[in-house]
């Protein structure tokens, strides 16, 4: 199979940049490891800054009409009362909200929009080269193995990257205090609405409002799952019961483990997002906390810059040289770098101290900004739009 550029990946950003790049007229196959995109507790947030891109793209109308959930305000409880420090409706700009939509149908609705080739049940399992040039790669399907040749590759395949592996690319590694154990539970009328936290007993809570049901993450210290397990599962209801009481009369409904799976958080950075004929981005090249839900949006972020070099490489030749690679990651790693900071220290600062077991006070950012309301759209700003949006025309 031969294209002009192989994408690793089929999540939000391999699809934008394949949508983008056939909108150009460049030759794009995606290759998709699973059969479906349908997975669940997968990121679902899509941030204002993202909604003003499909807006961009004429797929705005489409993205409301499905299923959705929309978030104005993120409110944290502790025993001293409800705080609420992000207010996303105080934002100027085209959608001040952030749409709740399960990512497998965000995702369907970019494949049916695109100039491209998408290849389910493609499973990447080596990268090809000649002359030190990346110049494609190979993956396993259920008819055999398939060589895919292109002059450039973009892995979009996430924080378990293949390519980034194959390629043996090093990282700054930075670490994370927490993980998540996910899992759901049915909504009822009268229960809060939107995003929702609870800190209490030294336990963190974190509920997302999806309509007809709640995913709900504990966060635990790094590698607490372990011993959230042997703890035993009445141990776990219990707890969701005492922390959060409006679930009280539903957490029987989780019956075993495998109902809840376990995030494990990690944050770093490739000191080099490129090598000649390949280039990675969003979490293959930058590895994101789940703090804010930022990933999906600076993954698409990251793919719109992409785009933009590859087209205007692909003009002049057939493929986008070294310093035109390294120019993505030039725009791109101010805005990373930042928001991985600003996580490094809500993780340190505001997560990890819920979870010792002490009484603890609301943070004295959380409590100004839910005294001065208006400082709420700072946040919200950092959330919702970041910190150098990508536009389209």
């Amino acid at each position: 199979m031969k294209a002009d550029v192989c994408i690793v990946g089929g999540g939000p950003a391999g699809l934008v940049l394949a949508l983008l790049l056939g909108r150009r007229g460049v030759d794009a196959v995606v290759l998709e490891k699973h059969e479906t995109f349908l997975r669940d507790f997968r990121g679902d947030t899509v941030h204002p800054s993202t909604l003003q891109l499909m807006d961009e793209l004429g797929l705005g109308e489409e993205l409301e009409a499905l299923p959705h959930r929309v978030v104005r305000q993120i409110q944290i409880t502790y025993d001293g009362g409800t705080f609420r420090p992000v207010d996303f409706a105080r934002l100027h700009a085209p959608h001040p909200y952030v749409m709740m939509l399960p990512q497998w149908d965000f995702l369907e609705l970019l494949a049916a929009h695109g100039d491209f080739a998408l290849y389910r049940n493609f499973d990447v399992v080596g990268v090809n080269r000649r002359d030190r040039r990346v110049v494609g790669v190979t993956a396993m399907t259920p008819q055999g193995p398939v060589e895919v040749d292109a002059p450039l590759t973009v892995a979009c395949d996430g924080r378990h990257s293949v390519v980034r592996r194959e390629l043996g690319l090093r990282s700054k590694e930075y670490g994370a205090p927490i993980d998540v154990l996910w899992f759901r539970l049915p909504r009822e009328p009268g229960d809060p609405e939107g995003l929702a936290g609870r800190v209490d007993e030294g336990r963190l809570f974190i509920g997302i409002d999806r309509g007809e049901y709640w995913q709900m993450g504990l966060v635990v210290p790094k590698g607490g799952d372990a011993q959230v397990h042997a703890a035993g599962l009445p141990a776990f209801r219990a707890a969701i019961a005492e922390s959060v009481p409006y679930l009280a009369g539903r957490v029987a409904q989780i019956r075993g483990w495998d109902q809840v799976r376990t995030l494990t958080v990690r944050m770093d950075r490739l000191y080099r997002w490129h090598v000649p004929g390949a280039l990675l981005i969003g979490d293959a090249a930058h590895a994101m906390s789940p703090v804010g839900g930022v990933g999906i949006n600076l993954a698409i972020q990251d793919a719109v810059a992409a785009a933009r070099v590859i087209v205007a490489a692909f003009e002049q030749g057939p493929a986008a040289d070294r310093a035109e690679l390294a120019s993505v990651q030039r725009r791109r790693s101010l805005p990373t770098a930042g928001t991985q900071l600003i996580q490094r220290v809500l993780q340190r600062g505001v997560l990890a101290p819920a979870l010792t077991g002490r009484p603890m006070r609301p943070p004295l950012p959380v409590r100004l900004l839910d005294r001065y309301p208006a400082l709420g759209a700072i946040p919200a700003r950092l959330i919702g739009v970041g910190l150098r949006p990508e536009h389209v025309s």
